[in-house]
């Protein structure tokens, strides 16, 4: 095989020159600089870095300084006849052991008498086994454990639900106008990336995201599954008995696994732009910040084509689908959306929940109930028993004047009574036991006079 001949330093600077020579025009901004030097680095395949210090170079010393330096010799590139034979042994030895280095391949080579010592460089049999897909990097492909993710997409509206809690920022909405981190909990449509549901609260607990869920069926209707992460808003007992009253099949991502939800994450990267927007606007309440993502969402996000949607944006996407929508009347939704705790009766007739007190009445003093409540509402809670039949309790509310006397229910109340049940029932059983009292000695029965 005939050798190359060696390019000289000028025949090197001369071909960096004809790299570099877009960067050279003067009117060039910084921004545009940039764009270019980027466009440059894709268009000839080197790096972004390399341009910069060959530009760098140029503008400092002229032509000079992007000639090689001196003692600069290209190094002869010739491969042995036989090097096809020794790519196929490379990619045996690394088949055999595919943690094997090329180094190591090489050595082995070299030993076998398969090449000359230094006759091939790490570099050239790397490159070749990449090109038979037999990298470091593409062998781990394959043999790195635990399962890929791969693109999916439901063919119809609301077959799965994506959601997510994302940090938002921060307004003056804590105490005495203090800054405070807000969060949003949002769902999104799997098939058309519609959003179902998206809202900023002032806590991270699980009822944000029973609010937003709930707001998201009222509207929407069930869908068939909702896949989440494995936050402990999303492992809690109400939402694992919230989908089983409403039919939901709940399925969690594996740990540490966020391109599992592909299309939430997508949608919280775009909420940073929104993010962007409107805090220009600075905005002071959660109303305010809620008001201006739902004008977002809704003349924006839905608005725009999304790329893959075939063209189509998200919401002609959902509104053009054929798959009828569930729907749940009222009592069923409130019925799934309660949560419920067990609560003691105390002295006075009250239970404590959630720092409240509430009036469960002298009836149920000392007995276990069941409290069924909606978070986001409570004013009234309601309260089950098995001896009695369920009722809503109030709030307790303290007045002027509270040391008023309770009206006991009648089956509490006390009866009259004309007697003492126990006095009666002691002289009864004296009567029952008592026998004739016979005196001991009869003075009559003595004869003779009788002195006393």
């Amino acid at each position: 095989m005939a050798k190359n001949k060696p390019q000289v330093p000028e025949d090197v600077a001369s071909k960096r020159l004809q790299i570099i020579l877009p960067l050279l025009d003067e009117t060039l901004d910084p921004a545009r600089l940039i764009e270019l030097k980027k466009k440059i680095s894709e268009d000839s395949g080197l790096s972004y870095r390399s341009i910069s210090r060959y530009y760098a170079a140029y503008c400092q010393h002229g032509f000079a300084g992007i000639k090689p330096k001196q003692g600069y010799q290209r190094q002869d590139n010739s491969l042995p006849a036989h090097f096809p034979d020794v790519v196929e042994q490379a990619v045996l030895l690394r088949r055999e052991c595919p943690s094997r280095s090329v180094a190591d391949i090489i050595r082995i080579l070299e030993l076998e008498g398969a090449i000359q010592p230094g006759s091939v460089h790490r570099s050239t049999l790397q490159r070749h086994l990449q090109g038979a897909g037999f990298s470091a990097k593409q062998i781990r492909l394959y043999t790195q454990k635990g399962m890929t993710s791969r693109r999916f997409a439901k063919p119809h509206r609301m077959m799965l639900l994506q959601g997510d809690i994302k940090y938002g920022p921060h307004l003056p909405i804590g105490k005495n106008g203090a800054m405070q981190q807000v969060y949003l909990s949002s769902f999104i449509d799997d098939a058309t990336r519609y959003m179902i549901s998206a809202k900023f609260y002032d806590n991270q607990r699980v009822e944000i995201l029973e609010d937003s869920l709930r707001e998201g069926i009222m509207r929407y209707g069930k869908p068939d599954k909702i896949y989440v992460d494995n936050g402990k808003q999303y492992r809690s007992d109400w939402l694992k008995k919230a989908c089983n009253r409403l039919g939901i099949v709940l399925l969690h991502s594996r740990p540490f696994h966020a391109e599992g939800k592909g299309k939430i994450e997508a949608f919280n990267r775009r909420i940073d732009a929104f993010l962007a927007e409107v805090a220009l606007n600075k905005p002071k309440t959660l109303e305010a910040l809620n008001e201006a993502l739902a004008l977002w969402i809704q003349e924006y996000y839905h608005k725009n084509v999304h790329s893959a949607l075939d063209g189509l944006t998200p919401e002609v996407a959902f509104k053009s689908d054929k798959r009828a929508l569930r729907f749940t009347d009222a009592v069923e939704l409130r019925e799934a959306f309660l949560h419920s705790q067990a609560r003691q009766v105390d002295k006075t007739g009250c239970i404590h929940l959630n720092g409240k007190t509430y009036d469960v009445g002298m009836k149920l003093i000392g007995r276990k109930v069941e409290v069924r409540f909606d978070p986001t509402w409570t004013d009234k809670v309601e309260i089950c028993s098995k001896d009695f039949a369920p009722f809503f309790a109030t709030l307790q509310v303290i007045g002027e004047h509270c040391g008023y006397q309770r009206q006991l229910p009648l089956s509490l109340s006390q009866a009259e009574a004309t007697e003492s049940r126990l006095l009666s029932g002691l002289k009864q059983n004296k009567l029952k036991h008592r026998s004739p009292d016979t005196p001991a000695i009869q003075f009559r029965n003595l004869g003779g006079p009788l002195h006393v």
